[in-house]
C-alpha cells in the first residue's frame, strides 16, 4: 500500500531514520524546513497521508488504512525501526502505528497530538468544513491561517503553505489540496478511543500550551506515563497548535534526543 502515498524524502540517501506524519488537511512537504534546516544529517520520510496532497484520494479514509500504508513504507524505505514524529492527527496515526506495529517504531515524538477528542467538537468542525470547504481567493485562505492556529508561524512558512497546498478549482474558487469526503471521515476518526504504544517504546509528548481549545488531554498524558514509565517525557512549548512550524529548533532538539536513544 505504500505506493499509494506520495513521498517527500529529505536528507542524505540511505535507509530512513525518521518518519514524519502531518496533521489533518496538511501534507508532507510541510516538514521541509524542520528536516532541511534543523535535521539535515538524518534521512527523513514525509509522506502525504491518504486523501491529502498528492497521495491517493480513494477510500477507505481511516487511521487503520494509513497505518497499513505507512507500515509498508517503513518496511520498504528503512533498514529497521524508525523514530516516528506525528503532529495533530499525525500523532493519532503515530500512536496507532506504534500500537499495531511496534517492531517498526524505535521512538515516538508526538507534537500536540489529536486523539480521543470530544465527538461534539468534531461534529462542529466537520459541519463547518462541509458548509464552507473553499475560499473566494488566496487572501481569505491566508487570513484563516494567520488569524487562528498559524498566528505564531513565520510568514515564510505561510507563503510556502499557500504555494504548495492551495489549488484553484474549475469554478475559480480555491481549496487546500485535500479530499473533502476524506476529511469528513477523519474528523470522526479523531473521536476514537485513545490507544497507547506498546510498553518499551520511548515517547516524548509535546504540548502547544496556547492551543485553544487544547488537544492534549490529561487522559492521554496519564495513560502514556503509566504505560511507558521513565521513558515517557512531557514537554510544554509556548506555542499554538502548529508546533513544528512555530518551534522548529525546539522540535528538532526533541527529535535528536529521541534518535540518540536508538
Amino acid at each position: 500500500m505504500s505506493d499509494e502515498l506520495h513521498l517527500n524524502r529529505f536528507g542524505p540517501t540511505g535507509p530512513a531514520q525518521v518518519l514524519m506524519i502531518h496533521g489533518l488537511t496538511g501534507h508532507g512537504w510541510r516538514w521541509h524546513t524542520l528536516a532541511n534546516e534543523h535535521l539535515a544529517e538524518f534521512t527523513v520520510l514525509a509522506p502525504d497521508l491518504l486523501g491529502h496532497g498528492r497521495s491517493s484520494w480513494e477510500a477507505p479514509w481511516t487511521i487503520d488504512a494509513n497505518v497499513a500504508a505507512l507500515a509498508s513504507l517503513i518496511e520498504r524505505e528503512a533498514a529497521g525501526p524508525v523514530v516516528v514524529v506525528g503532529h495533530s492527527f499525525g500523532g493519532a496515526v503515530a500512536l496507532h502505528l506504534a500500537a499495531s506495529c511496534p517492531d517498526l517504531v524505535s521512538g515516538l515524538v508526538l507534537l500536540d497530538p489529536a486523539i480521543g477528542l470530544n465527538g461534539k467538537r468534531m461534529l462542529t468542525v466537520a459541519e463547518a468544513m462541509l458548509e464552507s470547504p473553499d475560499y473566494p481567493d488566496p487572501a481569505e485562505a491566508r487570513a484563516e491561517k494567520v488569524n487562528a492556529a498559524w498566528a505564531d508561524v513565520p510568514v515564510a512558512e505561510v507563503d510556502d503553505e499557500l504555494a504548495e497546498h492551495l489549488i484553484e478549482l474549475p469554478n475559480g474558487r480555491y481549496r487546500w489540496r485535500i479530499c473533502v469526503p476524506a476529511m469528513m471521515s477523519y474528523w470522526s476518526e479523531l473521536a476514537r478511543d485513545i490507544v497507547l504504544p506498546r510498553n518499551g517504546i520511548p515517547t516524548t509528548l509535546i504540548r502547544g500550551v496556547r492551543s485553544d481549545p487544547p488537544y492534549v488531554s490529561d487522559t492521554l498524558i496519564d495513560g502514556l506515563a503509566e504505560q511507558i514509565g521513565p521513558d515517557f517525557t512531557l514537554l510544554d512549548f509556548d506555542s499554538r497548535h502548529m508546533v513544528p512550524l512555530a518551534k522548529p529548533v525546539e522540535t528538532a532538539a526533541a527529535i535528536r534526543d529521541m534518535l540518540a536513544l536508538g
